[in-house]
């Protein structure tokens, strides 16, 4: 395995991301669910770098991930390619894809980059990590408006970012 992959120079890597979870908030079928609803897992992978693929850190988690693969396939009625696999390791990504669709508004970007002068501070950051998600087109309008007043940012700030997501779902 190729130590310390980066974007360019990724080696036997895969892109990936890992989810810290609250088992009490959160169970690790439900996150199951949600990745199979999200990519075909039907479509085999073009390249290394891109597959799908599921990646356990336990038995209980090897044997969740298979048996919602199989059901999976049967609800489906087709071969699935997305892969199962041990993690033998995570790499953060290289500082400029973190939080990727929030360093594209400038306007909020600064205010976070006030909150958190250091990239360890920005990459921790749920509000950050919410963020970047709103501002790529995921989330709901009405959800962003329960929680917008929770992020820290400023009254301008909070008024770009609901104008912003307003745009996206009605525009």
């Amino acid at each position: 395995m190729k130590k310390d992959p980066t974007y360019h120079s990724l080696g036997d890597h895969s892109e990936a991301i890992q989810i810290d979870f609250d088992p009490t908030q959160v169970t690790y079928e439900n996150l199951l669910g949600i990745f199979w609803a999200t990519h075909d897992p039907a479509a085999r992978s073009w390249s290394r770098q891109y597959k799908a693929a599921v990646f356990f850190h336990n038995d209980a988690q090897q044997g969740l991930a298979i048996e919602t693969k199989d059901r999976e396939a049967v609800r489906r009625k087709t071969r699935i390619f997305t892969e199962i696999l041990p993690c033998k390791g995570f790499y953060l990504a290289e500082g400029y894809h973190q939080k990727y669709h929030l360093r594209m508004k400038p306007d909020l970007m600064k205010e976070f980059s006030a909150m958190y002068p250091d990239e360890e501070g920005l990459i921790n950051s749920t509000a950050a990590a919410r963020l970047n998600g709103y501002v790529a087109g995921y989330g709901t309008y009405e959800t962003l408006l329960s929680e917008v007043d929770g992020f820290g940012l400023s009254r301008d700030g909070s008024k770009k970012l609901v104008d912003l997501v307003y745009s996206l779902h009605r525009g």
